[in-house]
Parts: structure tokens; sequence; C-alpha cells
């Protein structure tokens, strides 16, 4: 039986890493996550693992392709900055089908901004930062039992896919404590016959690439519909959510991270006074889980999307909840700050007027 320990959340995603069979990993230090690469640092070579700072996060997402290539289950991480300087590295990962996993605790923005916790990084994450048309899948816990279990659910869809996993968190997610139920380490992995390990009488000689100059333009053109076929694959059969006191909400809060934990304690707030409140909480950002939300908001009025931006996963809500635009609200604290339960509360009997 797996034990239960209290972990930071960043360090939740460490250890699961390893559990997961993650034995590269390659990262440069910005806060708020250096608690992962301190604590790989040390737990990573004691599993037989390969640890190592890079000069750069443009070095650190270019090991991550080496090392995947090769076949090996890989991870970098980072903060929002940093995780803008990984885009290039990203994109030629998705287009050489290179599974990794890569993990973002957002912080403020936008530039450097400050060290506090923040979900600016939606857009970039779900719409793809890098150049041409691919996804990544981006998975958002909103505990550290989640951090870890999230992370070793990364590392399954990278490779089953051939995709890059991105674990979307916040400073506040990754610093805070929590009891954890640690997950089994995994010891079957899947076959990956694709893997540069050489070629012999029995292996083809296997090639990794992102260029596709050979022959004329429809060979780029195959490729990407291939890709997005995958893709579809993955929006069938990966979708995640919580959906939580909806069956007969008047009024559906929609939110991810620590968003959706100040969002549950003001609909169990709510419901006390009698106001029928429930919460809807993607756990998958991309895909999206668009029939769920849907089914979810049947019953509503309105729906009100609270984030720590200025608004960005409320497109996503407009788009598929099934309400008029006009019935979709918005509350959002950027820069650090974290959503007031008293201010959702205010906002979600103004609305019901």
């Amino acid at each position: 039986m797996s034990e239960k320990v209290l972990m930071k959340g960043n360090e939740a995603i460490g250890e699961a890493a390893v559990r997961a069979g993650c034995r590269f990993y390659f990262a440069y230090p910005i806060t708020p996550q250096n608690e992962i690469p301190a604590y790989m640092a040390k737990r990573l070579p004691q599993a037989g693992g390969t640890f190592l700072q890079a000069e750069s996060e443009l070095a650190a997402i270019n090991m991550v392709m080496g090392a995947s290539a090769a076949g090996a289950r890989a991870m970098t991480s980072s903060s929002s900055p940093g995780i803008s300087l990984k885009q290039e590295g990203i994109s030629y990962l998705s287009g050489a089908q290179l599974p990794a996993v890569i993990v973002n605790m957002m912080r403020g923005g936008p530039g450097l901004g400050n060290i506090a916790g923040a979900q600016g990084d939606y857009f970039q994450a779900t719409r793809g930062g890098g150049n041409g048309d691919y996804h990544v899948v981006v998975i958002a816990p909103g505990t550290v039992q989640e951090m870890a279990d999230c992370t070793v659910k990364a590392f399954e869809i990278a490779d089953k896919y051939r995709v890059v996993c991105m674990i979307l968190g916040d400073g506040y997610l990754g610093q805070m404590s929590e009891p954890c139920v640690l997950p089994e380490e995994v010891k079957d992995f899947p076959a990956k016959p694709w893997a540069l390990t050489g070629k012999t009488k029995d292996r083809a000689n296997n090639i990794a690439l992102s260029l596709r100059l050979r022959g004329d333009d429809t060979e780029l053109n195959r490729h990407t519909k291939e890709l997005f076929a995958n893709y579809q694959n993955i929006q069938d059969n990966e979708t995640m959510y919580e959906s939580f006191m909806c069956d007969d909400a008047d009024i559906v809060l929609t939110g991810y991270g620590t968003s959706a934990r100040v969002c549950k304690k003001a609909v169990k707030l709510l419901r006390d006074q009698g106001i029928k409140a429930g919460l809807f909480r993607p756990i998958t950002l991309w895909p999206f889980p668009e029939k769920e939300i849907k089914k979810a908001c049947e019953n509503a009025k309105k729906v009100l999307t609270v984030e720590m931006s200025m608004g960005q996963m409320v497109q996503d809500v407009k788009l598929n909840c099934g309400l008029k635009t006009s019935d979709v609200e918005f509350y959002g604290e950027p820069g650090g700050i974290i959503p007031k339960v008293d201010v959702i509360i205010e906002k979600v009997k103004a609305l019901l007027k």
C-alpha cells in the first residue's frame, strides 16, 4: 500500500515523476517552481536517473528532446517566462511526435511580473505558444494529491499518443502542503519502436524530425492531418473534469486550479444560504470538456467564471456551456491575487436577482 505523506505540491510532482519512470530531468531555476529541481537533484540520482541543471530554459527543452528521442521518459519544469523560452522546443517536440512532460507553475505576468501564483498562461498553454498547427495536452490539478496523480497520468498520455503533456499549476498549488497518497511505482512501460536506439537487423533506421521538405508540400500537409487525427483521439478519450452540485444549480461557477478551490468554498456557503450553486472544474484544459460543461450547465440560468487572470478560460466557457454569452459573467484577479469568496458570493447574488 502506498504511504500518505505531507508534501508540497512541487515536491509531490517530483516524487510522482520518479515513480512514473522519469529518469531524465533538465531544468533551469525560476520561482515559484524551484522545489521541483531541488527535489529532483536529490531524488533522481537515488533512482538511477540523471538530473542536470541546464544553462538556460532553451537548453533544458532541447535536452528533453534528445532524451525523449532515445525513448526515455523525460521532464522539465519552469514558470511562466521560462515556459515562454521553451516554446520553440515544444513546437519541435510536437512536430517530431516526441513525448515529453512539461510543468508550468504559473506566476504573475506579463514579462517577468512577480513570483506570486497566477493563471495568465492559459492561452499560451491551450492555444500553443509556438509556431504551426499543434496541440499540447494540458492538465490542471487542483490539490497536492492531484499534483501527484496527474503527473503519472501525464507520462501515460505523453507516451500513449506521442505528444507533449503539460501540467499547468500555479505558485500557490506548488507551495502549499497537503496530505498526499503517493502513487505506486510504474514498472510496465509501452514499447517505443520509433525511438532512436540504433539500427539492427531487427530494427529500422528511425529518424526524429520536424523539418519536412522531402517531395513537395503534400508531405507536411499529410503529416499535420495525421497529428490532428491523433488529437481527435485524445479529445474522445482523455477529457477529465469535476462536476460539483451542478444537477439542480441555478448558477454554475467555473474555475480551475486554485480558483476552483475558492469557488467550491463559495458554492458550499451559497448552498447553506439556500442558493442553488454548483461548480464545474475542467481538469484537462486541452482537451476542454466541451460536452461535459454543456451538460453541467443545462439547468443553469447564469454562469460565473472565476480566474486568477483578466479572463482567458472564460472564452472556452462561453463557447461550450450552452448559454447565451450575455449569461456568462467573469470575475478575475490578476498579478498573484487570489479571488475572494465573499466577492464571488456577492456577484452570484447580484446575477440571480
